[in-house]
């Protein structure tokens, strides 16, 4: 009798050769050479000469760099002046209610040029513990409404600065409504000097984000005033100091262009400021400088990039130094087999 158990012959096993049994699909993928990693391939073999003039290179490079950097970054003349103490009366105690209420707010300021200034003059307002990167400060605005005339409405993203009086508020959002409210005037030897305010804001912004036939509607009309407030004659695309405040600024320390000087100022000559100290940084305890400034072709005034390139180049001539003296005093001979490990401990298992 046949064995229940034994394997037929018919039923398709793995070392059948019935020619009725269907094939299995292979899951095997498709050879190529590049699947297989079997393209032609450069292998660097990091040999010490390589190491110290791969460290050499770098240092030779990023040290002129760094340098460079540093020279032009102490060419870059710089007035700052914080003015938000000196400018609140001595007699008041509560410095929210006084810069919340109405009423003029004017102060006076004397900056001194410490050095020759060659135009253009950047005139920039600084802030200090304003946090304009807070998630939900960033997303209260509409993109739509500012671009375009039929979105006017589209305020969803805009809670609490929305709807005022029943009615949408264009520009809306907490970026808009907290937009900065300061003046400044200067005079140089009791002459006006005219701040150029066109231009301060990027092309891109203005061509594109910003909509020429949008105009501000019903903007500061709500119960509290948060910052400047706009005309409704002039388009968006056309209100610079918009534009530059709504790009918002990733640190809580920031500036931000407000006009520019287009005459150069001598050493030491007298700039009288007459300003208006409208703008709460009291109430969260923030610091505003108004700044003048010069540039050079690495920008303003920025120490860090050059000292960045000298202490990584610095670094790698040091590297390269210590690397140069390990290998005189004790080289290596390359590909030595006695440096592997089952050579360098011959009586162990």
């Amino acid at each position: 009798m046949m064995n229940s158990n034994a394997p037929s012959s018919s039923s398709g096993g793995a070392g059948s050769t019935d020619s009725s049994t269907p094939r299995r699909n292979s899951k095997r993928p498709k050879y190529s050479r590049f699947t297989q990693q079997e393209l032609p391939a450069c292998k660097p073999i990091l040999t010490p000469r390589w190491v110290i003039s791969a460290f050499m290179l770098v240092s030779i490079v990023f040290i002129p760099i760094g340098v460079a950097s540093l020279f032009a970054s102490r060419d870059v003349v710089e007035i700052i002046d914080r003015y938000e103490t000196d400018c609140i009366p001595q007699n008041i105690s509560d410095k929210v209610q006084y810069i919340q209420s109405p009423g003029d707010k004017s102060c006076s300021r004397t900056l001194t040029v410490p050095k020759h200034m060659k135009h253009p003059i950047y005139v920039y307002y600084q802030l200090d513990n304003f946090y304009q990167n807070h998630r939900r400060y960033v997303k209260s605005r509409s993109d739509q409404q500012l671009k375009y005339r039929d979105s006017e409405n589209d305020t969803s993203a805009c809670d609490p600065e929305d709807i005022a009086n029943g009615v949408s508020i264009v520009p809306c959002g907490l970026i808009a409504w907290s937009l900065f409210n300061d003046t400044y005037d200067f005079t140089l030897n009791n002459e006006n000097l005219t701040i150029n305010k066109k231009g301060i804001s990027w092309k891109s912004d203005r061509d594109n984000k910003f909509g020429k036939d949008v105009h501000p509607k019903n903007f500061q009309s709500g119960a509290l005033i948060g910052g400047k407030n706009l005309s409704s004659s002039i388009p968006l695309s056309e209100q610079e100091d918009l534009i530059v405040w709504m790009r918002t600024a990733a640190l809580p320390t920031f500036r931000k262009l407000y006009g520019k000087i287009e005459v150069d100022l001598r050493e030491n000559d007298t700039i009288e400021v007459m300003l208006q100290n409208n703008y709460n940084t009291y109430s969260f305890n923030g610091k505003k400088k108004l700044v003048l400034s010069t540039t050079t072709w690495l920008g303003g005034k920025n120490d860090f990039l050059g000292i960045a390139y000298l202490t990584v180049g610095g670094l790698c001539f040091f590297l390269a130094m210590a690397f140069t003296v390990v290998y005189l005093v004790k080289p290596r001979r390359l590909g030595d087999p006695s440096y592997l490990s089952w050579n360098r401990n011959p009586g162990g298992h």
